[in-house]
């Protein structure tokens, strides 16, 4: 098919606000078409025909008019009463210029159950569309009464054998009941009359619930969608590609941001289906190029936590190597080989009238292969380069701002690189306490932006998100999410609370970490406990549990119980790591050690380690 003919379109239920909000949003995303959700319209003080002029003036066309529910009925009186109701709607179309309106299978006691009953009342609403210029588009609802499956729509529409009655696509309704698109191939294009993209997380329970509550965005969930999506439009399709996501999160969040996550969703979704189906004809943005490890983690600090912190660096083994020419921002490095340091920026340059004395993770400086390839790519996924200053003789860095509001920066360290950016302290790098460089970054998310964030790295950054598990935290149920490129060289372990409510307990607002790599942790351990390192304490039970599960070392339990260090495996292989205390009231640093070929996080000991933070700001901040 023509990559013309792919238009991208949102349902207006999937964002929060008022119509005036969605439709606005939908249009500064850059979205060519709405479906207007009938309760927006209800709702709105715009007639029809002011819709439609606000549409137009926005360069927005309305592709479809939904939802009407329970048309077919065994009762003939309730049946006249329904085709009187479409003929309503046929009139509101009309004002908004919509040719196509989507009905739902029913769900009502009185619902049609014989095929050839239902291909009449079905046929005869089609006829009534049809002298109006209309159509309707029958969606096989996943939780119908009698119609649940595309393929029972399917049959409905070909016995009807109507020109004005086709299919309405839903991936969600298909996808959940593990319905195979390839059998759309049988359906002629010119019966499929619309298409309606949702992703979700594969979840045991009601299907409905499951519709209703946790949907999402392209990318964001457990489905196929590029496969779902290339048998459609194998199929003819040549409609818009529309999204249709019920989503709790999305219902209350800032409609303008959910807009562009949406948006970024249909952008990796036509990549992902080039890449699958070059007989689209679609074009790619930018591929990503390979990131090929960290270059800096950047701490904001400020006059109370910047001393702290950098104490810690260096009782960490690192030091202090440069100041930057323009701004207040220290270089702290470890390690002698240029290529492979691990570096820290401390930046002072942060003002927090009402928060002094935090530290916080404000910058990742991950190295590209291509650095302004890396920045069209993110502009191409609708991730806006940041503006920046920048002196003359300084490198010209190129930013994105993640979900979180953290920058992600797209760097080449060597030769010549942003390093030189810091005049020298007459201090060199050294081998500290043997560590090596950064292993990965853990991020605390907004729970709203979760799903954006996964969605965000994945897109921007090509790297590949891993499964969602949750874990029982002292607090209540943590999410967690890794995402990473194939060859390890990038991690970032991305986390929510599930719910918060309340502050009682002094705890680690939206905690972040950045865990540094060793070949040795426990010879580490000695020399940052020498340092002075303020290492977490773990409780006696814990290392008494590790003595009972696992076959550890002497040397290890040892260091175990010394130290503070946390351990598990996998099948395939371990995972020795330690804690410090918080540092700037939110930012801890971990130390890790991978055995054989662990790919995991140390999830399993996170709230034994969240219970030994808290203790220990309790004894810092009694309440």
């Amino acid at each position: 098919m023509s990559t013309e003919a792919l238009r991208r379109a949102i349902a207006t239920v999937c964002l929060s606000g008022t119509l005036e909000d969605k439709i606005a949003a939908a249009a500064a995303a850059g979205f060519d078409g709405i479906e207007v959700f009938e309760p927006d319209l209800v709702a709105s003080p715009w007639s029809p025909a002011e819709l439609a002029a606000r549409c137009a003036d926005l360069g927005l066309a309305i592709e479809l008019y939904q939802p009407f529910r329970d048309l077919d009925s065994t009762d003939p009186g309730r049946y006249a009463r329904n085709l009187r109701r479409l003929a309503r709607k046929s009139d509101v179309m009309a004002a908004l210029g919509v040719d196509t309106v989507l009905v739902c299978s029913s769900v009502a006691p009185d619902a049609v159950a014989d095929p050839d009953l239902l291909a009449e009342q079905l046929g005869t609403a089609a006829a009534q569309a049809a002298g109006r210029g209309q159509k309707i588009a029958y969606e096989a609802l996943a939780w119908g009464r009698h119609v649940s499956t595309w393929e029972a729509s399917w049959d409905a529409v070909r016995r009807a054998d109507s020109p004005a009655l086709g299919l309405c696509l839903d991936s969600f309704h298909v996808l959940s009941r593990g319905g195979d698109p390839a059998g759309f191939a049988a359906v002629p294009g010119e019966k499929l009359f619309f298409l309606q993209l949702a992703d979700a997380p594969r979840l045991a329970m009601d299907v409905l619930q499951w519709s209703r509550h946790h949907r999402l965005f392209p990318g964001q969930g457990a489905f196929d969608l590029p496969g779902f999506v290339a048998a459609v439009l194998a199929a003819g399709y040549a409609g818009p590609l529309s999204l249709e996501v019920f989503n709790d999160v999305y219902r209350q969040a800032d409609p303008a941001r959910t807009a562009v996550d949406a948006m970024r969703s249909l952008q990796w979704l036509e990549e992902s289906l080039a890449l699958r189906a070059p007989e689209t004809g679609l074009t790619s943005p930018p591929a990503a190029p390979a990131l090929s490890g960290w270059s800096f983690t950047e701490l904001a600090v400020d006059g109370v936590s910047g001393p702290e912190v950098a104490g810690v660096l260096a009782a960490l083994g690192f030091t202090h190597t440069g100041q930057h020419r323009s701004k207040p921002v220290q270089l702290w490095e470890q390690g002698p080989d240029p290529e492979h340091r691990a570096r820290v920026l401390l930046n002072a340059s942060v003002v927090r009238p009402a928060g002094a004395g935090v530290a916080s993770v404000a910058a990742l400086g991950l190295e590209s292969a291509d650095p302004g390839r890396s920045a069209a790519r993110a502009e191409a996924m609708s991730a806006p380069v940041l503006p920046r200053t920048r002196g003359a003789a300084e490198a010209e860095l190129s930013a994105v701002e993640a979900p979180d509001g953290t920058q992600v920066f797209f760097t080449r360290t060597v030769p010549d690189g942003w390093p030189a950016d810091f005049l020298p302290t007459g201090e060199p790098p050294g081998p500290g306490a043997g560590i090596t460089g950064v292993d990965h970054v853990g991020l605390t998310q907004p729970f709203d932006s979760f799903d954006e964030a996964g969605l965000f790295y994945r897109a921007v950054l090509g790297l590949e998100a891993q499964e969602v598990t949750e874990l029982a935290a002292p607090f209540g149920l943590v999410r967690t999410r890794a995402v990473t490129d194939p060859a390890r060289a990038v991690r970032l372990a991305l986390s929510a609370a599930t719910l918060r409510r309340g502050d009682w307990a002094p705890g680690v607002p939206e905690p972040q970490y950045v865990a540094f790599a060793t070949d040795d942790l426990v010879a580490t351990a000695a020399r940052l406990r020498a340092a002075g390192a303020p290492l977490l304490p773990m409780p006696a039970n814990h290392a008494d549990d590790l003595e009972a599960r696992f076959d550890l070392p002497a040397e290890v339990l040892a260091a175990v119980r010394e130290h503070g260090l946390m351990y598990e495996e996998d099948d395939r292989g371990g995972y020795l790591h330690l804690a410090t205390e918080v540092l700037g009231d939110r930012v801890f640093v971990e130390v890790v050690q991978r055995l054989g070929g662990y790919d995991g996080y140390g999830t399993a000991d996170a709230p034994v380690r969240m219970a030994a933070h808290r203790r220990r700001r309790q004894a810092v901040h009694p309440r």
